[in-house]
């Protein structure tokens, strides 16, 4: 493939002004999963107006781009969320979020915007593409997931490869981080309710204490982990509400429990979910009680294709800019990513977006910035990795 990552480069540059300009725009129009209709109608305007073919409400609110090279060949594909977080903006910036309750915390307003950026600058390039690229823009990766309905309505048919990024507050500009396997795991919901009975809390001994049973059932959880998984297997299992009771002098007769289970073994995911089982009967029974267990199996382990990692610390490394690769360690966080790693090789890898105590903050966090250079670096991360690609596939 001829295309010149110089040239790629500077029409990067020629445009990082108007990348900023559409990043502060869905910073400062936040939608919530399966809400993105202002963000999705941005996308497809943009990728209509340099000629692609576009599919609009994919799943609802997706936006799917294809750019059809100079003849037919195989297809390189990536994805950005476009979903923000139900939270509060805080930030003293003019960019601001807008919408009281919503806010891009996590970064997707980056994502969708390097990835109208790359498809903005290799559309200028279409002659020198011997196939296809595909610009996947997906509701809903904070919940309830847009992954899984996007690959239904067939976004991945005749896709040989993906890739994704996120944004990465504890890498600085330019810094690249990269995990060879597992990056994110699973994230299940795990809903309790403990059945006790009744009374008057002066007499114990005629009532099943809800709230104990709770207690009891909250210590056992967290001591599977230690006790009855293998040591070597990284899982956590973490009750985040519990809910119960009506006044001090009342036995509570229910209590609500919510928590989540995360690992990287597939198999692990259920035998978690059989030990769970056992331990609510078993306490619950021995004192007389009951229990309900609804058990929701999430977003599955995030498992990068190892040639397809190591693809992109090959890649930067021959870009006109001096990116840093980082081994990053998996994380415990979900990332519905993973559905399409489950169908097609690829990599999901985290593009460095700090560069001072402003930009500091984690995601998820009220004050949450990036530095936005890194949009301009993340197209440029995408593009070579479409020059890669097919590269190899000529090689092949």
């Amino acid at each position: 493939m001829a295309l010149d990552m110089i040239k790629v480069k500077e029409k990067i540059t020629a445009i990082e002004s108007r990348l900023i300009e559409i990043r502060r725009t869905i910073h400062m129009n936040p939608e919530l999963g399966f809400e993105e209709f202002q963000t999705s109608k941005l996308v497809a305007d943009e990728l209509e107006k340099i000629g692609l073919k576009v599919r609009r409400g994919v799943a609802k609110t997706g936006v799917v781009g294809l750019l059809e090279g100079a003849k037919p060949g195989p297809t390189i594909a990536f994805r950005a969320d476009m979903d923000a977080l139900s939270m509060e903006d805080k930030k003293d910036v003019p960019y601001a979020s807008r919408i009281p309750g919503k806010a891009h915390a996590c970064g997707h307003d980056v994502h969708t915007t390097i990835l109208l950026g790359t498809a903005m600058v290799l559309s200028q390039f279409a002659a020198e593409i011997p196939g296809q690229v595909k610009f996947i823009f997906q509701p809903a990766e904070e919940g309830p997931g847009g992954a899984a309905p996007m690959i239904e309505e067939g976004v991945l048919d005749g896709v040989d490869v993906i890739y994704g990024l996120h944004t990465w507050v504890h890498g600085e500009v330019g810094e690249v981080g990269i995990s060879l396997g597992p990056t994110s795991a699973s994230a299940d919901e795990i809903d309790i309710k403990i059945l006790g009975k009744g009374g008057h809390g002066a007499y114990p001994h005629e009532g099943v204490d809800a709230i104990h049973l709770a207690g009891l059932v909250v210590t056992a959880l967290h001591t599977l982990a230690s006790r009855f998984i293998d040591p070597l297997e990284p899982n956590v299992i973490t009750i985040g509400t519990i809910k119960g009771g009506y006044r001090r002098n009342i036995i509570a007769d229910q209590v609500e429990m919510q928590g989540t289970v995360r690992t990287y073994n597939e198999d692990l995911r259920y035998q978690i979910k059989e030990q769970i089982e056992k331990t609510l009967a078993g306490i619950t029974s021995a004192f007389g009680g009951d229990y309900s267990l609804e058990y929701n199996f999430g977003y599955p382990p995030l498992i990068n294709h190892l040639e397809k990692a190591k693809n992109v610390g090959q890649v930067i490394s021959n870009l006109p800019y001096p990116f840093k690769e980082v081994e990053r360690a998996p994380s415990m966080g979900g990332e519905d990513f993973a559905f399409y790693l489950q169908k097609v090789p690829g990599a999901f890898f985290y593009l460095g977006t700090r560069s001072s105590e402003k930009t500091a903050y984690p995601g998820h966090h009220s004050l949450f910035d990036v530095d936005e250079r890194a949009l301009a670096l993340g197209v440029l991360i995408f593009a070579g990795l479409v020059k890669d690609f097919f590269e190899r596939e000529k090689r092949a």
